[in-house]
């Protein structure tokens, strides 16, 4: 459709195989999500490859979309410009609807009838997590297969009346297997994780018969699953500067310091952020401002 300024919006996506709709997965929903995109356009052109060496295994269809969002993207904004909506709260779509319920229904058309779905998801707040699997319990989950994916945790969440309205959720209901993964952090190219990401994909897809002959130096783990209710949130008293001591991955101590807030004019300390157990960082903030009461970790602690 025609953009009120820049590039014509188009969603692009890539096919590879031929035969049963094996699987689909879907990149960046929102403008921020760049390391989502630039995970997919990797995984496109390890594809590419693969297919051309004759690795792709026959009968089986790959549909892969970077993104869904280019437009936002391109102006530098998380959801729709227009009204602020989110793509991914507008599942399963209507095409008579406003612009980004046009959009999913389109989306969800296309990636209707798939095995498995994968999405490249992120955070409603900014931060870095572990990399994991996250479902959407609905009845249809399939955990088992998730852990083919490799990453250290899988992380089951109930459901909530606005779920209805995401693609995991979506997806489910309509009978494909579906796994959001999340990986670091939106706006970060550089460094292993993108690696990581993209080669427990490949991982995955030659476990469950789609790609032959793949092997990774990468880490595989054998994911525990757990739920989101085993995760402690730990806020922010007030607002202020964040500065933070620790990260997504490193262990920590009950009692053990976790980050400060400073004021942001007069310099001072206005509160200390302590571990509330024995455990893992799961998810850390990772902006340089903080406002009351936002998310700063979420620990697994280990009971």
């Amino acid at each position: 459709m025609k953009s009120s300024f820049r590039d014509t919006f188009r969603i692009q996506g890539f096919r590879f195989g031929s035969g049963e709709k094996s699987l689909a997965i879907v990149g960046a929903m929102r403008g921020d999500e760049i390391q989502q995109q630039y995970i997919c356009s990797q995984l496109v052109r390890h594809l590419a490859q693969l297919e051309a060496e004759g690795r792709l295994v026959p009968g089986h269809e790959i549909l892969l979309i970077p993104s869904a969002n280019p437009y936002s993207m391109n102006i530098g904004k998380r959801f729709w410009p227009m009204d602020n909506t989110d793509i991914n709260r507008m599942f399963p779509g209507y095409d008579q609807g406003e612009t980004t319920q046009r959009i999913a229904a389109s989306l969800f058309e296309a990636i209707q009838g798939y095995t498995y779905g994968i999405q490249f998801a992120s955070f409603y707040v900014p931060g870095d997590f572990i990399p994991h699997v996250r479902i959407i319990e609905t009845g249809y989950e399939d955990v088992q297969t998730a852990g083919l994916l490799g990453f250290p945790y899988v992380c089951l969440r109930k459901s909530l009346p606005f779920d209805t309205t995401l693609l995991n959720y979506n997806w489910q209901i309509w009978n494909t297997k579906a796994y959001s993964i999340y990986g670091g952090q939106n706006g970060q190219v550089e460094g292993t994780m993108p690696f990581y990401i993209i080669s427990s994909i490949l991982r995955f897809m030659q476990r469950v018969g789609i790609v032959s002959h793949f092997a990774s130096a990468h880490p595989d783990y054998n994911s525990q699953v757990i739920h989101e209710s085993d995760l402690t949130d730990v806020k922010a008293p007030v607002s202020g500067l964040f500065y933070r001591l620790k990260t997504a991955r490193e262990d920590v101590r009950k009692g053990e310091l976790l980050a400060r807030i400073i004021h942001p004019i007069e310099g001072n300390i206005l509160e200390e952020i302590y571990a509330p157990d024995n455990g893992v960082v799961f998810f850390a903030h990772n902006q340089p401002l903080t406002l009351q009461d936002a998310t700063l970790y979420k620990i697994y602690s280990l009971r």
